[in-house]
Formats: structure tokens, sequence, C-alpha cells
């Protein structure tokens, strides 16, 4: 899309899903994570165009205090952790696209969305943690691009990035999980709008219809074929969507990822040779990853690793958080229920969702738990998380929705 093609402002039904075959299963992973930093372009690009990943490789992010990734992830005991990192830069050739934002930037990049993308030893499982925006928490010291130490005290996680680069994001999202990230990707807005276009739109359900006038997006109740400027624009929109709140945004993003991964395993990409050599490529020159995520051979392994996950036990979570007492604006971390969530990763157990979730069905109705979740299971007993053999109901405080179950925007009309 070029800068002169439009001049933009600012920023069905639910059900269960069959069981793919584990090539679809492949794709469909690779999808989930392409939502933020588009891996499914790697892992497609690990098979089809190793010979287009030069600059790729050339602009990939040294990860501060990483121990060197064994040549077999089967190696990596605990699971695999990738961070997935949106920035909201004003590029180049897009000013027309972004507006007011880009006219009032100082040249800085905001981390706006962090998704920790966790595949668990076997059996494999897939989890998809997002911190909210507003979240904030204490931000450790990190080093630049440049060699600078930057960073500590306490501030928002969005801008982590504009402190250090992605090094700065992967060391605070690594200290407040508390978790070992072994490879880290991020993707800007021009990125997003591209690599949608490459595969020709994703299919959205809106609900109650959705307009937001600080980014210039209106859409009608029913499903859309996002791609480009809309697509962006859907996933950056608040005011637009439920309480009008970031939180509000997760729920938008987890709805997006979820019918992106239903397009990706359809005949309409999976079969379509010149949709995927496109894809690939352009999500190579939009993509800047880890040097650890640049092993063609590596990439292709963590694509099978979870070719036979099915939808159910790939989860959507929002981190959980309580309003801040300090400003009605921003939110802070629950690390109770938080606990309880990287403890069931610890120990690979089956999640289920008690919380509910943002995303509501075609006619706006509430999405209910799953039958044999009870909530409230979990719930922080005396300083102590207890353990569910074989499968963990989250606290309540933790919103989200697995793979196997279709949802809509919650748009307020």
């Amino acid at each position: 899309m070029s800068a002169n093609s439009r001049t933009r402002r600012p920023v069905a039904r639910h059900g269960q899903l069959r069981r793919p075959r584990a090539w679809s299963q492949l794709l469909k992973i690779i999808g989930i994570a392409m939502t933020v930093v588009l891996v499914s372009g790697l892992g497609v690009a690990a098979y089809v165009v190793y010979d287009l990943s030069q600059s790729f490789v050339a602009d990939a992010v040294e990860i501060e205090g990483q121990e060197a990734i064994p040549p077999d992830i089967g190696e990596l005991k605990g699971g695999i952790n990738m961070l997935l990192v949106g920035t909201d830069e004003c590029e180049e050739g897009y000013e027309a696209s972004f507006g007011e934002r880009c006219e009032e930037d100082d040249g800085g990049a905001r981390n706006d969305v962090n998704m920790l993308l966790h595949i668990s030893d076997e059996p494999r499982r897939v989890t998809v943690v997002t911190y909210p925006r507003d979240l904030m928490i204490p931000i450790p010291e990190c080093v630049n691009a440049e060699g600078d130490t930057v960073g500590g005290g306490y501030g928002q996680i969005n801008t982590t990035y504009e402190m250090g680069g992605l090094n700065c994001v992967v060391q605070t999202v690594g200290e407040l999980s508390g978790q070992s990230i072994q490879f880290a990707a991020k993707v800007t807005w021009a990125g997003v709008m591209e690599i949608t276009n490459a595969i020709g739109g994703v299919p959205v359900c809106i609900a109650n219809g959705l307009t937001d006038s600080h980014t210039g997006l209106e859409l009608a109740p029913g499903v859309h074929s996002l791609s480009g400027w809309t697509a962006l624009q859907f996933l950056r929109t608040r005011y637009g969507v439920g309480d009008g709140s970031d939180l509000g945004r997760v729920s938008n993003q987890q709805v997006y990822m979820a019918a992106l991964a239903r397009k990706l395993v359809s005949e309409e990409v999976l079969t379509n040779v010149g949709t995927l050599l496109k894809l690939a490529n352009v999500t190579l020159n939009n993509v800047t990853p880890s040097t650890s995520l640049t092993n063609p051979m590596l990439l292709a392994q963590i694509a099978l690793a979870v070719k036979n996950v099915p939808f159910e036990d790939i989860n959507f979570l929002r981190y959980p958080v309580f309003d801040d007492p300090d400003n009605p604006a921003r939110v802070i971390p629950d690390y109770a229920s938080a606990d309880m969530l990287w403890e069931a990763l610890a120990t690979n157990q089956q999640l289920q969702v008690t919380g509910g979730t943002d995303a509501v069905g075609a006619d706006g109705s509430a999405i209910p738990a799953p039958a044999d979740a009870t909530p409230g299971d979990g719930e922080v007993i005396d300083g102590e998380a207890p353990v569910t053999p074989g499968v963990v109901s989250l606290p309540s405080n933790i919103k989200g929705q697995s793979a196997n179950v279709e949802s809509c925007a919650n748009g307020v009309g």
C-alpha cells in the first residue's frame, strides 16, 4: 500500500471447531503468532524461500544475557518462549495512513503490543499471554543498541522499546514473568498492513457494529475481511470496543488471531504457492528477529513441534491485572494469579479459562465458560496455588479463550 493511496485518521458465531489435519495444524499455530510478528512468514520462509532471508538475518537483534540455543529444540527443557512485539513506528511512506499520530510523533516508537508465546514440552500445548500496554511495572536496567545502559525504575510497559529496543522489552517481560525467553521478534504498523494484504485479508466477526472516531474505523455488524489499513486500525482500536479501555483492545486482538489461524489453514492460503511465497517475502522484509530466531532449521523445528496441538490446547490469555490505585487509566500486575499461570505452564498442565472473555457471540451475548470449568477454581488460598492433576482452572482474573471457540469483537455500535 502506498502512502498516496488513501488518507486516514490514526488510530459470527461461537462454537467448537473440528480438529484439522496435521499439516493444517502446523500452519494454524504459525498463524497464531503472525498477528504480532507474523511468525508464520518465518516458518513458511524456512520451508520455501530461505534465499530471501539475508536481510532478515542482517537486521537481527542480540538479546542480552541469552544462553546459546541448542541445535535441537528438544533440548530446551521447560518449553519454548517467544516474545512477539508490535511497535507504533511512523515509517517513511506510510505517514498519510497514520495521520495525526505521525504529525505529533517525536521520532520514538513504543511497544504497544506485547505477547509471550509459550510452547510446552511434550505433550505440546501453546499459550499466548498478552500484556496490556497500560501496565505499570518495575523496569530493569538493560543495554540499548548503542551499548548504553538504560532503564531502571518504574514505568509503563510500552515505553521499554523506545527506551532500549527489542532487547529491553525482552528483559522487562522476562523479569516480570520469571520466564526465560529464548526468541523474540517485532513488527511495525506498516508490517502488519503489508502482511495482511499478502494473504488477502482476515475474516473477522463484529458484533453490534464498531465505530471509533479516533482511528476513523467504522464496521457494521457481521463478518468483514480485514486487510491493510483496516486490519491495523481494528487491532489498534480501543474506544470502539468493549469499555473503551486497553483491556478491550486485547480481546479484539485475540478474536483476530483466532480468525487469522483459520484463514491460514484454508485452501485459499494453504494450497496457494503464490500466496505462500508472497507471504514469506513480505514477512522477511517487515519482521526484525532476535539473532536466536534466524536459523531456518530451528524455525522449521518450532513449527513442527506444534503440528499436532489441538485447538483446545491453544489458549489466548490476558495477563492478570488490577486497577492502578494511583492512576485510573493504568493497571498493575496481579502477581498471585500470574504465579498460578506460570506454575501451570511449568508443570505442563491443561488450562481451563474460567474468567471468560470480553469477546462475544455474533448476537452480542456472552460466551459461556467450558461446561466442566468451575469459576473460582485455583483461587489463591493462604498464599498457596492448589494444583489439580492434569487440568488447571485458571483464576477468574485471567481472561481469554481457547482457539476452539469462534468469537466476535464486542463493538459499541
